[in-house]
């Protein structure tokens, strides 16, 4: 494919990336569309205390698959791969939509997870394939805008369906755009890939899933379930762990690891990784919890704390839109610590004003938190994907984007696990004290997330977009 051709969606590559535009927005407006609508859900369902498993489960999912699909894509291409992704997606919000209890929604969102961990970062990868970096500069506005789209449309249609029909409609929504994402990507993007042999590592694998389900575990059921001196959560903790020891033993014998630990020995893969868990965390404490804090606390309706939540995901491709300008200028590193900043400065001020609610004031450091995100997230995962040849994209990305879903799992969990607890102390649920006391506790945790974000961005190796070796688009399109 020619370098020269254009950038726009009338290009050459323009329907490719119209497609993946799609398919984005189906996990941009997963991301906030179910938050608006919990306490609806919670309602119906009850089990208010499980709800956080809502996020984690489908988080969960999302991560550990990410490393599986990275694998693959990087040996029998991605088109199959994001197209699987798509297909997992759609069934999983059929599931949900029909879930009759918390347990069986629950399970249906790990479902969902599966196929969002295919979808978000294939279409990062795909972009990085047949764009380069300068090229990207540009590109990224276009696919932020679909968050951009997603920030608005998102809370609004969780909010609207929640009060007045069905909280089951933010699941089926996703049925249309999945078809027409899947229709899109297998008419217009066409790959060069030449299969071979691969061995995937289940026991990696398998591992890795029973070391973050049984953290997660602990973290979500102590002092709620059971008390966090008691067995059942010193044997979760103590599984978990050794899972995850013995994960690291097992991928550097395994002959195609699921996550490759090797290249986290590379100082740029390395700090990526750690911001991109950062900010897995921090999106959660916003999307995960603000929409109940505001609605059990104020009484407010789920379109007014949908709106909330929406200035944060409206702040981040703004940013977005314009971060290109500045990394070809000053250097990935530069872009990233600017970003990460902001991002710490608008966690700092939701935590101060999490004692005396109100939806616009959080609306307001929801956004600047959005915008410091939106210096980051892209520019971050762009420099590890610039520093690889088209062989590795694959895994380095997938290892972003695991980092990014493992980042929040735990970060949901870390986060519920401190609401929960606080509220079983206090008076419960509904109490306007309770509620502030907890909530405000998870902001902080939030700030303190985003604040070792940006210390790790200072650890981020400098160096400009020409740095990399590998700058130049090497997927070609029929």
């Amino acid at each position: 494919m020619s370098n020269s051709a254009g950038l726009g969606l009338r290009s050459e590559r323009g329907k490719v990336l119209g497609a993946l535009m799609l398919a984005t927005g189906l996990i941009a407006i997963d991301a906030t569309i179910l938050a608006t609508a919990v306490p609806s859900v919670v309602k119906e369902l009850g089990e208010f205390d499980q709800f956080p498993w809502l996020f984690s489960v489908y988080l969960l999912a999302q991560a550990v698959s990410v490393p599986i699909y990275a694998k693959l894509a990087d040996t029998i291409g991605r088109k199959p791969v994001i197209l699987v992704g798509v297909g997992l997606f759609l069934t999983g919000s059929v599931l949900c939509g029909f879930g009759w209890n918390m347990t069986s929604l629950i399970a249906f969102r790990v479902v969902q997870g599966l196929g969002a961990g295919a979808v978000a970062p294939m279409s990062m990868t795909i972009v990085g394939d047949i764009y380069t970096v300068a090229e990207r500069a540009v590109v990224q506005g276009y696919i932020a805008s679909v968050w951009a789209i997603a920030s608005v449309v998102g809370p609004a249609l969780g909010g609207l369906f929640s009060q007045f029909t069905t909280w089951r409609w933010i699941f089926w929504v996703n049925i249309p755009l999945s078809l027409v994402a899947a229709w899109s990507i297998w008419r217009h993007y066409h790959e060069h890939v030449e299969p071979h042999r691969h061995r995937i590592d289940y026991a990696g694998a398998a591992i890795l899933t029973l070391g973050l389900t049984t953290i997660i575990l602990a973290l979500l059921e102590g002092g709620n379930a059971w008390a966090w001196l008691s067995w059942q959560s010193l044997t979760s903790f103590a599984v978990g762990a050794a899972a995850l020891v013995a994960f690291v033993f097992v991928e550097r014998r395994a002959a195609e690891p699921v996550l490759d630990v090797a290249i986290l020995r590379r100082p740029l893969i390395l700090t990526t990784t750690l911001i991109s868990l950062g900010i897995g965390a921090i999106i959660t404490g916003v999307t995960s919890f603000v929409p109940s804090y505001l609605e059990n606390s104020l009484q407010v309706v789920p379109l007014v704390s949908g709106a909330a939540v929406a200035a944060m995901t409206l702040g981040w491709p703004l940013a977005a839109s314009q971060a290109g300008r500045v990394y070809l200028r000053h250097g990935f590193r530069f872009t990233v610590l600017l970003g990460s900043g902001i991002a710490t400065l608008g966690a700092i001020g939701l935590a101060a004003v999490g004692p005396w609610p109100n939806p616009w004031s959080i609306a307001v450091v929801t956004f600047v938190m959005g915008f410091g995100m939106g210096w980051t997230a892209a520019p971050s995962l762009i420099a590890a994907q610039n520093s690889v040849p088209w062989s590795e994209r694959g895994v380095v990305t997938g290892v972003n984007m695991f980092a990014r879903s493992a980042g929040s799992a735990v970060g949901v969990a870390v986060f519920g696990a401190i609401a929960n607890n606080l509220i079983a102390a206090g008076a419960g649920e509904h109490d306007y004290a309770t509620i502030v006391h907890a909530s405000t506790a998870v902001f902080i945790a939030a700030a303190v997330a985003a604040a070792l974000t940006w210390l790790a961005g200072w650890r981020m190796p400098p160096g400009g977009v020409d740095a990399p070796v590998y700058n130049q688009p090497d997927a070609m399109l029929e």
